[in-house]
């Protein structure tokens, strides 16, 4: 299991973040999100049943999965939100196509979303999309992010910022490699 201490851009240090990533074989992917938040500045949005698929989950405070392919330039972007609703996105390159919301990812399934005491845990099925494109493991690489909106504003976090503004979509952000 490797673990990652997540920035916020714009350097806000009243919430801090760990995301821990395990690689269950054969095509499992289970993330954990451990968040410090002890001043309680994070707006939460409500609980919802059933894990539904909701679109545009990163207006409110969300956690989000990048999977990159190593020499493609396509990729999937899966959004978790703490209502434990989510959705899964595919690209086939950076944020193309532009539609909005973007076009859903029905190869990527949820197999677990559950809002903890420490922040949230997911295990998402990757058999579909990894199948069908005839990947392994060391195939994919991945970026952990979150959009915090909290009394003080909106934060981004993710593994590094390389670019001017927050990007989560820039690929060289994502660091881990399996």
């Amino acid at each position: 299991m490797a673990s990652y201490e997540l920035n916020a851009f714009d350097r806000f240090f009243d919430v801090s973040l760990v995301a821990a990533v395990e690689q269950i074989s054969p095509y499992t992917l289970n993330v954990g999100y451990w968040l410090r938040d002890s001043n309680q500045l994070i707006e939460f949005p409500p609980m919802v049943a059933g894990h539904p698929r909701q679109d545009f989950l990163w207006e409110e405070t969300c956690f989000e999965i990048f999977i990159g392919v190593k020499g493609e330039d396509y990729y999937r972007e899966i959004n978790l939100s703490p209502s434990e609703a989510w959705q899964a996105y595919q690209f086939e390159e950076y944020r193309y196509p532009e539609d909005m919301p973007p076009q859903a990812a029905y190869d990527i399934d949820l197999n677990q979303l559950k809002k903890t005491h420490y922040g949230l845990s997911v295990s998402v099925d990757l058999t579909e999309f990894m199948l069908s494109n005839k990947l392994k493991w060391a195939d994919l690489f991945m970026g952990l992010t979150a959009v915090f909106k909290t009394s003080k504003g909106t934060h981004y976090y993710a593994m590094q910022h390389s670019s001017p503004n927050a990007d989560f979509h820039n690929k060289r952000d994502w660091l881990h490699v399996f």
